[in-house]
């Protein structure tokens, strides 16, 4: 093949087909705790977090909620995967090795916000959210009280004392959380999301009739169950609010992962090293939305 302006053109359209094909047909689960945040400069300020707005009587002026004296800024990142093209490929007409290469790199550009979205749930325990505490906690200050959305217990289904004392807990932690004024928020918890290891034990909470000493399971139906595999725990377990508007955790997204490439025939690498290039580039990050929608356990006892 002439390595000439046409033949390039029509060379990447079809590495571009294939990696958009491969984009559109990556599964992806970050959008079930997860909301995408847009972005319009290098970082995002999240102090809005601090007013959690709710309907009230309207007596005399409006009430305001003010912003807190907290900060809390999620600054994007540069993501990148790129693929060199050798000259000698091209002219041998040899390209279908390189088909696989952008399958994968649309595969993994939608895959993005779920690394991201893993990693923020996988350090939730030591890393910070918008109140300065982290994300899961024993101590939120929320109107002068000390708020846990912090458990210990290892999840079961062994017997109903044990499923009460962790998953049960859990539930009535969440649904018992309280605006500043003292009112309940009315949150109700639907989705149980557990790493490979406690894969079983959630279903059997969720999914099954019975616990697994025969007697009958107050819990099931009354979450979904999510096993997400790039969790690294073998006992931290989190249970979600996911019917808001907010949610859990955020995908901040400055420029969606895109496909880019280098086909100048005069460029510096295609002279000295033959090289043509392809791939992916993302400006995205990830950060904590209302702790209050989420309890997270160590499962350590």
């Amino acid at each position: 093949m002439l390595v000439n302006k046409a033949n390039l053109t029509a060379v990447f359209i079809s590495l571009k087909t294939t990696f958009n094909k491969a984009f559109d047909g990556a599964p992806s689960v970050w959008e079930k705790t997860t909301m995408k945040v847009p972005s319009g400069s290098s970082q995002n300020d999240y102090t809005w977090l601090s007013r959690f707005p709710k309907m009230i009587k309207w007596l005399g002026s409006k009430t305001i909620k003010a912003l807190k004296a907290h900060s809390y800024t999620v600054v994007n990142d540069d993501y990148e995967a790129t693929v060199a093209v050798n000259r000698n490929d091209i002219e041998d007409d040899t390209l279908g090795i390189y088909a696989p290469m952008a399958q994968e790199a649309g595969y993994s550009s939608k895959q993005l916000p779920d690394e991201i979205d893993a990693d923020l749930k996988n350090n939730a325990f030591e890393n910070l959210c918008f109140d300065g505490q982290y994300f899961y906690d024993s101590d939120h200050d929320v109107a002068g009280s000390s708020v846990s959305n912090l458990g210990t217990a290892a999840l079961s289904a062994a017997s109903n004392v044990l499923a009460a004392a962790s998953y049960g807990a859990a539930r009535i932690a969440i649904m018992g959380f309280k605006d500043d004024e003292g009112r309940p928020l009315g949150l109700i918890p639907d989705l149980l999301e557990v790493g490979p290891a406690l894969e079983a034990t959630a279903n059997a909470l969720c999914n099954n009739p019975k616990l697994l000493d025969d007697t009958p399971n107050p819990w099931v139906g009354t979450a979904k169950v999510l096993v997400n595999p790039r969790l690294t725990s073998t006992t931290q377990w989190m249970l979600h609010v996911t019917t808001r508007p907010v949610k859990p955790f955020i995908y901040q997204e400055r420029k969606a992962p895109v496909f880019v490439q280098q086909t100048n025939p005069e460029a510096d690498d295609v002279f000295m090293r033959k090289e043509f290039k392809f791939g992916a580039e993302a400006r995205v990050a990830g950060g904590y939305g209302l702790w209050q929608l989420s309890w997270g356990s160590t499962g350590l006892g």
